[in-house]
């Protein structure tokens, strides 16, 4: 437990960014999961117009240091090559 005033003060600090934080995560991972659902549910338009807001989102959370730059260019990588491969299993015609 904090002693001085300013360690109570930093505490109440710490535990409100953290709550912060968490929600800005969660979110940020709920919007990722959309992107692969709905390319798992072969809506590739959906899924497309999802993946330009989960880009935004990993641009504003890298940009406020809620996670690394990199992770954030890779799971943008990542995302964007299951769109890639969904759209061209599209256009080949399977269904599977």
């Amino acid at each position: 437990m904090p002693n001085s005033v300013n360690a109570k003060k930093a505490l109440r600090q710490s535990q409100k960014r953290r709550l912060h934080n968490r929600a800005q995560r969660s979110t940020l991972r709920t919007t990722i999961k959309k992107v692969r659902t709905l390319v798992e549910e072969g809506k590739v338009e959906d899924a497309q117009a999802a993946f330009k807001v989960a880009t935004k989102k990993l641009d504003q959370a890298a940009a406020k240091h809620l996670i690394h730059r990199n992770a954030a260019a890779r799971t943008k990588s990542r995302l964007s090559k299951v769109l890639k491969d969904a759209g061209a299993k599209v256009a080949s015609g399977q269904s599977s």
